[in-house]
């Protein structure tokens, strides 16, 4: 029988989503957790892979189990006390065991956080930056995202991904105080690095040094030397999953 999980996390002190050798991680700690109640060794697939640093509002996972021993009730509530704090499982839920939580989710969104004075209550999770940005030119640059559906430019160099196409279908940089931004992009997939490095080079837009037409040409080129820099993992989550 196929279950899937719900959880989100803070990925400040794990090495992404994915297991390491040498580094926790958000899965090593939801299999450990898993398997100990579960009492057999339990392996998870997630929704996709997630950076270190970078966070989950709402992340997917399914596990497979000949039977469950307890109530989906019970062994969120169980997980919930036996996983760190930083780690949070909203349900477990029984689903058709066709349903693959990374090859049938449909859209992934992600949000990154930007505020332009000093914050001390938002230093952890969103970037503080001290230059003049113009919002409405990152946005027209936004829109020319969905123009295209190779982002190989935006792929973090020596990544070992079989295509670097995408369908991106919403970019938009959004207000909610007069000092704080989020960017919201919603595609099928993305590539390793893929939003850090579209919110560096949007940035690049947004201070004036690069045009639009030149946007446009990074993207044309693919090459990841062309785009702007990639932006810190600590403002970016992963917002929702989409199946």
């Amino acid at each position: 029988m196929r279950y899937f999980i719900w959880f989100s996390y803070d990925g400040t002190r794990y090495h992404g989503w994915q297991t390491q050798p040498n580094g926790i991680t958000v899965q090593s700690e939801l299999e450990r957790c898993l398997s100990t109640l579960l009492r057999q060794p339990v392996s998870v697939t997630g929704a996709g892979r997630t950076d270190t640093g970078v966070h989950a509002r709402q992340m997917a996972a399914h596990f497979d189990i000949d039977a469950l021993p307890m109530s989906e009730h019970d062994l969120t509530h169980k997980l919930n006390g036996l996983l760190p704090q930083d780690i949070g499982v909203a349900r477990v839920e029984r689903v058709a065991d066709e349903l693959h939580a990374r090859f049938s989710a449909v859209a992934r969104t992600y949000y990154y956080y930007i505020h332009t004075s000093k914050n001390p209550f938002l230093r952890t999770y969103s970037l503080e930056i001290h230059y003049q940005l113009d919002f409405e030119l990152m946005n027209e640059a936004g829109r020319i995202l969905m123009d295209y559906d190779d982002f190989g430019a935006f792929c973090k160099a020596g990544s070992d991904v079989k295509t670097t196409i995408c369908h991106v279908t919403h970019a938009q940089w959004h207000q909610t105080s007069p000092t704080s931004w989020y960017f919201q992009i919603t595609a099928n997939r993305f590539l390793r690095n893929m939003v850090r490095a579209v919110v560096g080079t949007l940035i690049e837009v947004g201070r004036g040094k690069m045009t639009l037409q030149e946007f446009r040409q990074v993207i044309e080129g693919g090459r990841r030397t062309q785009a702007g820099e990639s932006m810190p993992a600590k403002a970016l989550f992963l917002e929702k999953v989409a199946y």
